[in-house]
């Protein structure tokens, strides 16, 4: 087995230290702009099966690229010529 990287995992102390708790506030942030790019409405879904879950997975993120896409092209339009 080939090992990449030399990062260690912290060693779990009694008490919490600066460093844990900003590089776990990283993280959380991290995950949180995550969460925005999926797509897919908060809800509870219950499906019959695993093809409608993934259709519907599929769908929602087909919609949000969309979104994104026409969001991102009205902005390129939006600027003025005499800002290039």
């Amino acid at each position: 087995m080939k090992t990449i990287g030399s990062r260690r995992q912290p060693q779990m102390t009694a008490h919490a230290s600066g460093e844990a708790l900003t590089a776990s506030a990283r993280f959380s942030e991290s995950i949180a702009h995550l969460a925005k790019s999926t797509f897919i409405p908060k809800g509870i879904y219950r499906f019959k099966s695993h093809e409608a879950a993934n259709k519907h997975q599929q769908d929602c993120l087909a919609r949000g690229m969309g979104l994104l896409a026409a969001a991102r092209s009205r902005d390129r339009t939006d600027q003025s010529p005499s800002d290039t």
